[in-house]
């Protein structure tokens, strides 16, 4: 019997077997386990190491293939602000090429320039919005933001008012949405919002030769992508594929409404139209929640667009609905028989039922009121008012320059709506105001508002051309352009080859400065300069050459104010000499002195300043001062011959004393 109590198999003996004898199954290691255990381990170990080389590989090749086209600078940088000069910010003028693929010469915002580090007693607005929140077609001037911008500077002149424009021509919320908290990181004062006709049509929208499909999340999924260059290279790649076997792709031409939207047509019962309504709600959505949790404020504008003289671009045979071509008709004759509330009910039904879906159903604007509703943002009537400042109370093209893009009185409006309900709602700077009422401070808004010839020139011709394609004409009944347009003189010329993306805005403006500065017409030469340095405040060369300009004929005060604003921005030696002198000659004795001695501060070594600084105080009769002063300008230009006279003058009067 064993110990264990067990008993034995017969034959068996108690001699130990080699371990070579024994099979590999029954061999025992410390543990327990057995070799098959530990080989089956193994190998798992190996399967498991094999597939993470496998993934790790491309993710390595990505990755390194980014690094590699960054340090090679390939493609466009969407960084979303970038800086013109150290301090300062824009929107990246690049960043349309975000969303923008198919289309030539995208757009850019208006180029608002602001500081990265926001400054105390600063009040800061952010304007989001497509091409009618950019001003078109005056942009950047005729933008309801500049109106903004000038009334906040004007009511609050101890504060430094920032309004910064992102609105683009033919983007929609999709990029508003994308762009949203850069925006948010610039610590906003406010947010205006005025969106939703491009919904449809703009960049990216389910209706546009941009469109990515219907999904909304994978088209934000897509967008969020597009910051890695190693997606520009593929796309890249794949273009260059396509085209090597499909041949030369069609470039698509004609103003970029006919080109995000050709032939895409959204009837009022389709499933495009529906989806469009939820990719609005969603991405609005979205960026009113950024900015709650951001305790951010916003005020919300519905859309106006023209209804009485605009007639639908597509009428569509749908069921249950009359086309939208008999409908218009119908409110023209109740517009005749002065039935103006039936007229315009049938207006906007005539809008709604438009099967090019340029101006935003009425939908929309209900979606934009429950969401103010919904996240407590103000929302302003804009459609009402332009409907009550209309004749007979129905928009048109009183208001309107095309289907939907107000002219400049209809954006002033808008700015000023966009104002009452910030001082409804007290979202002001905390600074004092001045304390004129509304209408001294509209009409100082509106006396101060700059704008000159050729912007107007820029706004027409850009009108026309939008109205000689489609949808507005078919393309075989196009005018001839040079006829259409017409140009007869330097400014015009320069407006034509700007509408034709050949030169850009700036220098459409300084060449016309140039022309009218050869012409002598210095009162045009000083409203395009003061254009120009309103919208590129940091350029000190448009200062110092419109101030050149006007102090070579004497025009004092033009060259004054513009010192002025020089000075503000950065004052130097040049700016505070000549602000000294002109105040000497309006026999401003404290004011000349303060400045000529500031400019001292720059630079000791100007003569002009030490023989204007001596007359200060030859006004003050303080002739001994005044001597002191004019030797320091002869002792740097021995051969100053008006400081030799005045010194001369001086001993004389100190000798008769």
């Amino acid at each position: 019997m064993s110990i264990s109590g067990k008993p034995r198999k017969g034959n068996q003996t108690n001699k130990p077997k080699s371990s070579l004898d024994k099979k590999s199954k029954d061999i025992k290691i410390s543990g327990g386990e057995s070799v098959k255990q530990i080989n089956s381990t193994n190998l798992k170990q190996t399967n498991i190491l094999f597939y993470l080389i496998l993934i790790i590989i491309p993710i390595l090749f990505f990755v390194l293939l980014e690094i590699g086209l960054r340090m090679f600078n390939y493609g466009y940088d969407y960084t979303q602000w970038v800086n013109p000069i150290p301090g300062k910010f824009i929107l990246n003028p690049d960043i349309a090429h975000k969303y923008f693929h198919n289309v030539q010469n995208v757009p850019y915002s208006n180029q608002d320039i602001f500081d990265e580090l926001k400054k105390p007693n600063t009040f800061r607005v952010f304007v989001i919005g497509e091409s009618s929140g950019a001003g078109y077609p005056f942009t950047p001037l005729g933008a309801f933001s500049r109106y903004i911008q000038q009334r906040l500077s004007l009511e609050y002149p101890d504060s430094k008012i920032e309004v910064i424009n992102c609105s683009m021509t033919a983007i929609n919320t999709y990029t508003l949405r994308d762009l949203f908290p850069g925006i948010l990181d610039m610590k906003p004062d406010l947010v205006l919002a005025y969106t939703g006709h491009n919904e449809y049509y703009g960049a990216l929208g389910i209706g546009s030769n941009e469109s990515l499909g219907t999904s909304r999340g994978l088209v934000n999924f897509v967008i969020y992508l597009e910051q890695f260059k190693t997606i520009q290279f593929l796309r890249n790649v794949m273009k260059g594929v396509v085209g090597l076997f499909s041949g030369k792709q069609e470039t698509l031409t004609g103003t970029l409404m006919s080109r995000m939207a050709k032939d895409q047509y959204i009837g009022i019962t389709s499933g495009a139209y529906k989806k469009g309504i939820v990719q609005f709600e969603g991405n609005m959505r979205d960026i009113l929640e950024m900015a709650r949790q951001k305790n951010v404020p916003v005020i919300l504008g519905n859309l106006a667009c023209n209804l009485k003289d605009q007639r639908p671009f597509v009428s569509m045979n749908e069921k249950g609905y009359p086309g939208a071509d008999f409908v218009f008709k119908e409110a023209k004759e109740s517009f005749a028989e002065r039935d103006f509330r039936k007229a315009d009910s049938l207006f906007r039904l005539a809008k709604d039922l438009d099967g090019l879906r340029f101006r935003a159903p009425t939908e929309i604007n209900t979606l934009i009121s429950t969401l103010g509703k919904e996240f407590n943002y103000p929302v302003i009537n804009i459609d009402s008012a332009f409907d009550a400042l209309s004749p007979d109370h129905i928009t048109g093209n009183n208001l309107m320059t095309d289907h939907l893009h107000p002219t400049l009185n209809g954006y002033e409006i808008i700015g000023d709506l966009f104002f009452r309900e910030m001082e409804r709602t007290n979202i002001l700077p905390k600074t004092k105001p001045i304390g004129l009422n509304d209408k001294q401070l509209d009409r100082l808004t509106v006396a101060h508002f700059l704008f000159t010839r050729i912007d107007s020139v820029i706004g027409e011709y850009r009108i026309k051309l939008l109205k000689n394609d489609w949808p507005y004409i078919d393309k075989n009944k196009k005018i001839n352009e040079n006829i259409l347009l017409n140009p007869k003189d330097r400014i015009d010329s320069l407006a034509l080859s700007l509408v034709y993306d050949k030169i850009n805005w700036e220098f459409a403006h300084r060449k016309a400065a140039e022309w009218y500065l050869s012409k002598r017409d210095y009162k045009s030469f000083g409203s395009v300069m003061d254009v120009l340095i309103s919208q590129y405040p940091i350029v000190i060369e448009y200062y110092d050459y419109t101030i050149n300009a006007l102090l070579r004929v004497k025009d004092y005060d033009d060259a004054y104010g513009c010192l002025i604003k020089r000075n503000k921005y950065e004052p130097g030696a040049f700016s505070c000499k000549w602000l000294g002198i002109i105040n000497l000659y309006k026999n401003r004795v404290a004011l000349s002195q303060m400045y000529l001695n500031q400019s001292i501060g720059f630079d000791d070594h100007d003569p002009q300043v030490w023989y204007n600084l001596a007359g200060t105080y030859v006004n003050e009769n303080n002739y001994t001062k005044a001597l002191e002063m004019v030797n320091k300008a002869i002792s740097i230009s021995p051969d100053y011959r008006d400081a030799l006279a005045l010194r001369n003058q001086l001993q004389q009067a100190l000798k008769t004393k």
